[in-house]
C-alpha cells in the first residue's frame, strides 16, 4: 500500500508537470513566431530544452538509483517552478539574440525538469507492477495519460497566451507546481526507487544488447515525429491555412490527446502479445506501417498532383495534411506504446531507473534532432522536405528493432 501511495503521488506529480511542460511548449512557440522569429530561431529556442533532456537522463537514472525517485522527482518540480519564472521576464524589447540566448537558457531548465520528473514516474511503474499483464496495461495508461496531458496543455498555452498574456500564464502555472511540489515533500517517502546496491557510475551506459538497441531504434522513431510536428506543422496551420493561435494550439492539443488515447488502448489494440518476444516483433511491423505514412503525405501534399484552383488548393492541403496527421499519430502511438512497454520489461526491478534514464537520454536526443532539423528543414524546402526526412528516419528506426530478442515468452506470463 506505501508503494502505490508513493507511485501515485509521483504519477500526479508527473501529470500536473506535463500539464505545464504542453502549455509552455505552445506558449514560447506561438508567442516568439509573434514578435518576427524565423522557424529556423524558433527550431533554435527548443535547441537546449531537448539537449539537456539527453545529459538529464543519463544522469538522472543513476541519481534516482543512488538517492531514491524523492529527490529526482522533488529536482524536477522545483526547476521547472524557477524556469516559468525565468521565462516571465522576457521583454519583447530585447534584441533576437539576447531573446534567443536567454529563452534557450530557461528552456533548457525546462528541459532538465521534463526529464527528471518522467524518469521517476516511468521508473516506479517496474517497482509496484506485479507480473507481465499488470506492466503492459500500467505503462500503457501512463503514456497514454501523459500525452493526452500534454495535449490539454497545448491547448491551454494556446487560451492562457490570448487571455492572459505571456508573463501572467507562466506565473498561474508556476503557482499550481509550488502546490504539487508542497504535497510531495509532504507526503512521499523517500525510499522508493532506490537501488539495494549502490550503483557505480560505470553502470550509466547499458550493458544489455536489447535495451541499446531499442535505445537507437528510440532515437530515429522520435526523430521522424519532431522533424515535421514541432515547428512545420503549426507554422503551416498558422501561416498557410491563416488559422489563429487558439485554433492551431487546439488542434495540436486534439492531436496529442488523441495520441495518448490511443497509447492506452495499446493493450487492447494488440491482445495477444506475450512478453517482450512478441512485443519485439510488434515493433517491427508497426515501424514499417509508420513508414508508408509520412512517404505517401509527402506525396499527397505536393501541389503538382492536384489540379485544382489556387483557393481549392490550399483547402485541400489543408485537409490532406489533418487527415495523414491523424493516421500517423495512431500508428505513431501504438509503436511508442510498444516501445515504451519494452524497456520496462528488459529491465529487472533494481536496475530500472538506470534503464529508463538512459532510454529516455536516447528519446531525448531523437526529440534533439527532429527539432533542430524541423526548422531548418521546413525553411530550406517547406513542410515536404520534413516529410521524406521523417520517412527515412522511419526506416532507421524500423531496421534498429530488427536484432531485438525474439524469443518467445514463458507462457505462464501471457497478457490477457
Amino acid at each position: 500500500m506505501n508503494a502505490l501511495r508513493n507511485y501515485a503521488l509521483v504519477t500526479g506529480a508527473y501529470w500536473a508537470f506535463t500539464l505545464t511542460d504542453g502549455a509552455l511548449r505552445m506558449l514560447v512557440l506561438l508567442h516568439f513566431h509573434q514578435l518576427g522569429f524565423t522557424p529556423t530561431e524558433l527550431a533554435t529556442l527548443f535547441l537546449l530544452y531537448e539537449s539537456m533532456g539527453v545529459v538529464t537522463n543519463f544522469l538522472g537514472g543513476w541519481i534516482g538509483s543512488r538517492f531514491g525517485l524523492r529527490v529526482t522527482l522533488i529536482a524536477g518540480l522545483g526547476v521547472q517552478i524557477f524556469a516559468l519564472s525565468m521565462l516571465s521576464a522576457t521583454d519583447p524589447a530585447w534584441t533576437i539574440a539576447w531573446s534567443v540566448t536567454y529563452v534557450m537558457l530557461a528552456q533548457a531548465l525546462a528541459g532538465v525538469a521534463k526529464d527528471l520528473t518522467k524518469m521517476s514516474s516511468k521508473s516506479a511503474v517496474k517497482l509496484v507492477a506485479s507480473g507481465e499483464s499488470q506492466l503492459f496495461r500500467w505503462v500503457a495508461m501512463l503514456t497514454g495519460s501523459k500525452n493526452a496531458l500534454k495535449g490539454v496543455g497545448f491547448f491551454l498555452g494556446g487560451v492562457l497566451l490570448g487571455s492572459l498574456g505571456f508573463a501572467a500564464a507562466l506565473w498561474a502555472m508556476a503557482a499550481m507546481l509550488v502546490a504539487v511540489l508542497s504535497l510531495v515533500l509532504m507526503a512521499m517517502n523517500a525510499d522508493l526507487g532506490r537501488a539495494k546496491k549502490k550503483p557505480r557510475a560505470s553502470e550509466l551506459f547499458s550493458n544489455s544488447r536489447d535495451i541499446n538497441y531499442l535505445s537507437a531504434a528510440r532515437i530515429f522513431l522520435f526523430a521522424a515525429r519532431d522533424v515535421w510536428f514541432v515547428v512545420g506543422v503549426p507554422v503551416y496551420l498558422y501561416d498557410q491555412a491563416g488559422w489563429r493561435f487558439d485554433a492551431v494550439a487546439g488542434f495540436m492539443a486534439l492531436w496529442v490527446i488523441g495520441y495518448g488515447g490511443v497509447q492506452a488502448l495499446v493493450p487492447k489494440i494488440l491482445p495477444n502479445l506475450d512478453g517482450p518476444g512478441s512485443a519485439a516483433r510488434a515493433a517491427t511491423v508497426w515501424g514499417a506501417m509508420l513508414l508508408l505514412l509520412p512517404a505517401a503525405l509527402a506525396i499527397l501534399m505536393d501541389p503538382g498532383l492536384i489540379g485544382q484552383p489556387a483557393w481549392q488548393l490550399e483547402l485541400s492541403l489543408i485537409w490532406v495534411l489533418i487527415a495523414g496527421l491523424l493516421v500517423f499519430g495512431v500508428v505513431f502511438a501504438v509503436n511508442s506504446a510498444v516501445h515504451s512497454y519494452l524497456i520496462v520489461a528488459y529491465s529487472d526491478a533494481d536496475k530500472v531507473a538506470l534503464n529508463v534514464g538512459f532510454y529516455y537520454m536516447a528519446n531525448a536526443l531523437g526529440r534533439l534532432m527532429g527539432t533542430f532539423l524541423s526548422g531548418v528543414l521546413f525553411q530550406w524546402g517547406g513542410l515536404g522536405l520534413t516529410l521524406w526526412t521523417s520517412a527515412g528516419l522511419v526506416l532507421l528506426a524500423t531496421v534498429l528493432t530488427l536484432p531485438l530478442n525474439r524469443t518467445p515468452a514463458d507462457p505462464q506470463r501471457r497478457l490477457p
